[in-house]
């Protein structure tokens, strides 16, 4: 960090060059001079951090539910591309879930939220009316997450 004398007390720092806060936010905790921390932008960035994590987990769950819907109720468009992407949001979810087990429980609360978000866009890619897809998920929690699970076609 090039030896600057920076002072951490004052959040001008971090409104002008965000990654110099970084720097000196890691450095100043590394040697525990924790009376130099600027706590309040340190704490609304943990938080930011926690926040991020969240949206990532629901956009991933909606990407995969909306093309476990494709692939259910559009059986004739089936495609490799549909597939690819199931098996990547699915891993993406799984190791979000792998790094932070206390996920799991949010994972499970935003469920069916994500998966109205996912009919919608089903709709919008399918053409098909909202009509045609169930209101409750016709997949569980752990089919989402299980790599085997591709749902049947809907006659």
């Amino acid at each position: 960090m090039m030896g600057t004398s920076v002072n951490m007390n004052d959040s001008t720092l971090y409104e002008q060059d965000f990654y110099l806060w970084l720097e000196t936010t890691v450095k100043l905790l590394r040697d525990r001079q924790l009376d130099q921390l600027d706590y309040d932008n340190l704490i609304e960035e943990i938080e930011a951090m926690g926040r991020s994590e969240k949206h990532r987990l629901e956009s991933n769950l909606i990407v995969v539910l909306m093309h476990l819907l494709k692939y259910k109720y559009q059986p004739e468009k089936r495609s490799k591309t549909w597939l690819s992407s199931i098996f990547e949001h699915r891993r993406r979810l799984l190791k979000t879930l792998q790094s932070s087990p206390s996920l799991k429980r949010y994972y499970e609360e935003v469920f069916d939220e994500c998966y109205g978000y996912a009919v919608k866009q089903a709709s919008i890619e399918t053409g098909l009316p909202l009509a045609h897809f169930p209101v409750v998920s016709p997949f569980t929690i752990q089919e989402t997450l299980d790599f085997e699970f591709l749902p049947k076609e809907q006659f």
